[in-house]
């Protein structure tokens, strides 16, 4: 996947990403697999650290798929600003456990789509 911004909220996530290609299957990776994959990998150093084991995470996730007629930008300023809109922050960039991807967006997204 490209992830192009993370923001971590006290009791939920955010994330914006654009799913790969797997070459070998012919396919595009599925959401599924990619947020096992973090679920799986973040639990266990979670564990880790805490000296603890068990679930972190809940087994269901909610997810929306982009529509033609939105943007990249879009959907990355409504994550940008979740941490403004719970009253935790005055401005999205004073929020300490949100990440954005150093890559100018709209190569990333071009570069993802092949163009």
């Amino acid at each position: 996947m490209h992830l192009h911004i993370a923001v971590i909220m006290p009791d939920h996530v955010h994330l914006v990403l654009s799913p790969l290609i797997d070459y070998d299957r012919r396919r595009v990776y599925p959401l599924s697999e990619i947020l096992w994959a973090i679920k799986s990998a973040s639990a266990h150093r979670i564990n880790k650290l805490l000296g603890r084991s068990g679930s972190v995470w809940q087994a269901e996730y909610f997810d929306t798929a982009m529509h033609r007629s939105e943007r990249l930008e879009q959907k990355m300023e409504y994550v940008r600003q979740n941490p403004v809109r719970a009253g935790i922050v005055a401005r999205p960039e004073d929020y300490e456990w949100s990440w954005e991807s150093p890559r100018p967006r709209a190569a990333a997204a071009l570069q993802i789509l092949g163009k």
